[in-house]
């Protein structure tokens, strides 16, 4: 896609990649790092929105834009629609290897990553709005709860649950599922998507207390050097032809209508990649953007776990 669009161009893309939405803030707190396009998501587009850590866009230079699914624009981190242009989006939940856990185990529950009979064979996510989240989940709380009673109740249970996991990990839960050396991991449903090619056996379940809907979305940090060249870029990214590239090699869905036409009926219809809104109500919920003095409980919480024996 990157060779297409410089082909189409002439304009060159230096693309680098990053482990957690944290650490891209990290690489731009104090000015755009050098990068004029970024790709973070939903909470922490509002977060840099309410630091002034981004320019707002020309959508006069971002024509496909029209194509992006209604319902995903003027989103709640961003509400006037001025700062960010979807890229992908899904939801959260539990994959596991179905020969390595029980026979009948209950898999569509948050209780399952807790089950000691699964000891040195969990993976929890390596970052703190994920992992706590899903504690909070667990207990019935919102993922966007600004009582810190339930917050560092959250934290206490996964103190807790540190003895049993294998690893927190990202993206090296690829190597650790597909390899079968751990039962159940939390990861997106795209990614099961591309596990499950390289491993027909790995299951996919959803928890029944809830889980996360997530969007990724194309922004331009503060200062950016490139502004017109990274509204072209978007732009493109927004195309047809890229969306289809991106979308049959990440399996993540899409907002693009015209790609969703694209693809089959086995892709469009699955319930998962493109739920309907009564799941999205009934099942789901976004990550917020969380006042300041949260977002450091968070910090200082994730401290206290990883410094949990």
């Amino acid at each position: 896609v990157l060779d297409d669009f410089t082909a189409e161009t002439g304009i060159k893309v230096n693309y680098q990649t990053y482990d957690s939405n944290e650490a891209m803030y990290g690489k731009l707190a104090g000015g755009s790092g050098g990068y004029d396009v970024i790709i973070p998501s939903d909470y922490m587009i509002g977060q840099m929105i309410e630091e002034d850590m981004l320019e707002p866009l020309n959508f006069d230079h971002i024509p496909n834009f029209q194509d992006i699914d209604p319902s995903l624009k003027n989103p709640e981190y961003d509400p006037e629609n001025l700062y960010s242009v979807p890229y992908m989006f899904g939801i959260l939940g539990i994959i596991y290897n179905p020969t390595m856990v029980d026979e009948g185990e209950d898999m569509e529950t948050w209780d399952v990553l807790w089950n000691e009979k699964y000891a040195g064979d969990i993976l929890m996510f390596d970052n703190s709005r994920d992992t706590i989240g899903i504690s909070l989940k667990r207990l019935g709380y919102s993922y966007n709860t600004t009582d810190s009673a339930q917050i560092e109740e959250a934290v206490d249970q996964l103190i807790a649950q540190k003895p049993l996991l294998q690893a927190y990990v990202m993206d090296d839960i690829f190597e650790k599922l597909e390899g079968e050396n751990a039962a159940i991991g939390v990861y997106y449903y795209g990614d099961y998507l591309t596990m499950k090619e390289n491993n027909d056996v790995l299951a996919f379940a959803l928890p029944r207390e809830g889980t996360n809907r997530y969007v990724d979305a194309m922004c331009i940090p503060k200062g950016a050097e490139n502004k017109e060249n990274a509204e072209k870029f978007i732009n493109f990214m927004c195309s047809t032809a890229a969306g289809l590239k991106n979308c049959e090699e990440t399996w993540y869905s899409t907002p693009l209508l015209s790609v969703r036409e694209e693809l089959g009926a086995e892709v469009v219809e699955d319930s998962f990649a493109y739920p309907d809104t009564a799941f999205m109500s009934e099942q789901c919920e976004t990550f917020s953007c969380l006042p300041a003095e949260i977002r450091t409980l968070y910090n200082d919480q994730w401290v206290r776990l990883m410094n949990a024996s």
